[in-house]
């Protein structure tokens, strides 16, 4: 008997802060087509899958492909492959907003990191291209002391 009382007092506790919780939900429902509706979802989906690809680059020091994920899928670049001109359409300019906010940044952050990039890369070409025509060999840690996987 004891049990059900307190099974009964759990049940009714959370479902009074469920209520609670739901009332004080300020966001704005966004009304979308079934289609287009998974289409944002696949979309939201791919874009939290690229900020993990992101972060397990720079993590491993790869920030070449932290910078191209960024770019080819979040960044500016991005919006013809995710359908953002049809997608506008349906939502509230705040969301369009910091739709767009989000893209320019994650394309802001890629030309960031291609600026710290490019320059060792093109160095290691010129490395490669040296050594392999056998006419100057380069240290290698030169290029590991800067952390960066080339």
């Amino acid at each position: 008997m004891q049990k059900s009382v307190k099974a009964i007092i759990f049940l009714l506790l959370a479902i009074t802060c469920t209520t609670s919780a739901a009332d004080n939900d300020t966001r704005q429902l966004v009304q979308l087509p079934k289609m287009m509706q998974e289409h944002m979802m696949s979309n939201m989906r791919d874009h939290l899958a690229a900020i993990n690809e992101i972060l397990l680059s720079m993590g491993s020091g790869d920030l070449y492909m932290a910078a191209k994920v960024a770019e080819q899928r979040l960044g500016m670049s991005s919006l013809q492959s995710h359908g953002a001109s049809q997608m506008a359409k349906y939502m509230p300019e705040g969301m369009r907003q910091m739709g767009t906010n989000m893209h320019r940044a994650a394309s802001r952050f890629a030309m960031k990191v291609q600026e710290k990039v490019e320059p060792p890369r093109q160095c290691h070409q010129v490395i490669e291209e040296r050594v392999s025509s056998g006419h100057v060999v380069y240290p290698w840690w030169g290029l590991m002391v800067i952390g960066m996987k080339l």
